[in-house]
């Protein structure tokens, strides 16, 4: 019995599905943290005290600095799963980069957009 080189269409589709929500959901996160980061919601610190006004101030900064983390984490996660869905459209999805076999289903489905068998990934380290 030959090895398989590539997932079939049917599984791809199944896999661009995936991709698809976690897409979603991932822009959708990722338009929070922007929010906060960008717009007041109103319960700005120019109706306090000045003593309440320095304490304030400096938790909205570290609050907009951990945003920020946030976002550039969740723009990163999103341009990976949209560089997936370029190889599931190129047919090369779920082919480890390192060693040319396939990606196990299993961790496709947890790290969908995955390059890296867990073989290649261990022997990383």
């Amino acid at each position: 019995m030959t090895e398989k080189t590539r997932y079939t269409d049917a599984e791809l589709a199944e896999f661009k599905e995936l991709i698809l929500g976690k897409l979603e959901k991932a822009q959708e996160d990722y338009e929070l943290y922007r929010n906060s980061i960008t717009l007041s919601d109103g319960n700005d610190t120019q109706d306090t005290s000045p003593t309440f006004k320095v304490l304030e101030e400096g938790a909205a900064t570290l609050s907009k600095e951990e945003a920020g983390k946030l976002a550039q984490r969740q723009l990163k996660f999103i341009q990976h799963l949209q560089a997936a869905l370029v190889r599931i459209e190129n047919k090369t999805f779920g082919i480890c980069r390192e060693t040319g076999k396939l990606i196990a289903k299993e961790r496709l489905r947890a790290v969908p957009h995955a390059t890296l068998s867990i073989e290649a990934k261990n022997s990383q380290k």
